[in-house]
């Protein structure tokens, strides 16, 4: 109860015990004026919310880090009463997104609308909504609210930058065996003929065994022989440095009205996981733009493997996962790379992407290497995210092992730093 509102039934109360002492009229006047306000106050309020719509129009659920992410409201007065002021609070959890606003003078029968363009920083699940509705009587006497419960999810992948090139190009990586094993995608490689299974799709179907047999069969594809590239990001809790970073306000200067969906430059956290994140939605993106078959393996909380697959599908999966992913891994990158690399084909390639500076790693690939899996490197600089540990045993390990190793320090652009090996393997 607002202080003003106190002081109006204070006033309330006096004005008729002095009315009904004195007799006055002039007493009685102000009494029942007093009570008028009062009364009148109260309907006002209590009818300012009502007949009022809101909806909230998002043009995608899905955004990424570097873009903007966009909506639309619109508050609809039903009612034929115009409303004085309204306000309109958004509690969404997505980082200054600026979707509260008040709208004053809604006539009868007519609607305010609004957009709202917010750059995404950080990847993750974001929450749209709750929102709540404030209004009340021109004298500030009364105020009421509205709570539209409704809410909705906004997940925010890891940006991802264009690679011109990454060694070993796409023509160096040795082809593989042809694997018997169901795929979602026709090729030219048929293995046989079974039984029509639920999900299978109809252009699979083989019209002539069909009607020979009387049942449904379908045709069973093979993966094309190329090798598959398997994506081993370090989550260990104990090798992820990063500096003290807090999200700042964007400049709404150039681009808030620009049109464009993506900032002018990509500006990452000072974290090697960040960092790291965006260095392997990167090179899977530019592997599976190439029709190769990419998969992604990793131990944080718990353990996830996503088998390799091709095509658009595999890559908002990869999204999907990696806006998530946290450094609270407790298992050493060497002994993940010695457990799960023992899983792979010949002819594969493994992308170990570390900011771990112990050479262990570096001697399990090669080991692993003889068995015909290729491997790449990606070390994360962590002595740039303030770490103090030094990476040139490590170095010198990935030169004697001659596996192609990519540096990343904090500041760099990523696109250029995966663009050169500094070890070219042999």
């Amino acid at each position: 109860m607002s202080l003003r509102l106190l002081f109006l039934i204070a006033a309330l109360i006096f004005s008729w015990i002095f009315a009904l002492n004195s007799g006055r009229p002039l007493a009685f006047n102000l009494a029942y004026l007093l009570s008028g306000i009062l009364a009148l106050s109260y309907v006002w309020a209590w009818t300012s919310t009502r007949a009022i719509r809101i909806n909230r129009y998002t043009r995608a659920r899905r955004s990424q880090v570097g873009q903007y992410f966009e909506e639309s409201f619109e508050v609809r007065n039903q009612g034929w009463l115009p409303k004085l002021w309204l306000e309109v609070r958004d509690f969404s959890t997505v980082p200054f997104h600026g979707a509260s606003r008040v709208v004053s003078h809604l006539r009868g029968r007519s609607r305010h609308r609004w957009q709202v363009r917010t750059l995404c920083q950080q990847r993750g699940y974001y929450r749209l909504g709750p929102i709540r509705l404030f209004s009340g009587d021109p004298l500030g006497l009364f105020s009421v609210d509205q709570t539209l419960s409704q809410t909705s999810d906004l997940i925010v992948y890891p940006a991802t930058v264009s690679l011109a090139t990454f060694q070993p190009p796409i023509a160096d990586l040795a082809g593989g065996e042809a694997l018997s094993r169901r795929t979602q995608y026709l090729t030219t490689n048929v293995s046989g003929i079974r039984e029509y299974a639920p999900g299978d799709s109809f252009n699979r179907i083989h019209w002539l065994t069909t009607a020979r047999t009387g049942r449904l069969m379908t045709k069973e594809f093979e993966l094309d022989p190329a090798a598959d590239i398997w994506v081993f990001l370090d989550l260990h809790s104990a090798v992820t440095r990063s500096l003290p970073w807090e999200l700042s306000r964007p400049d709404p200067g150039v681009f808030a009205f620009s049109g464009r969906t993506r900032a002018a430059r990509l500006e990452l956290a000072p974290s090697a996981l960040e960092y790291a994140v965006t260095a392997a939605a990167s090179v899977a993106r530019y592997f599976l733009l190439r029709n190769r078959a990419v998969g992604m393996m990793w131990h944080g909380s718990q353990r996830y493997l996503l088998q390799t697959d091709r095509g658009e599908r595999q890559m908002r999966k990869m999204l999907e996962a990696l806006a998530v992913v946290s450094a609270e891994g407790q298992i050493s990158f060497d002994q993940l790379l010695v457990t799960e690399g023992v899983r792979l084909n010949r002819n594969d390639m493994i992308l170990a992407i570390t900011a771990d500076p112990n050479p262990a790693w570096a001697r399990a690939l090669r080991e692993i290497r003889r068995r015909g899996v290729y491997s790449a490197a990606v070390v994360m600089d962590g002595s740039t995210f303030g770490g103090l540990d030094s990476y040139e045993e490590l170095s010198h390990e990935l030169e004697l092992s001659n596996i192609p190793a990519y540096r990343v320090q904090r500041g760099d652009d990523i696109g250029v730093a995966l663009g050169t090996a500094v070890v070219s393997g042999k």
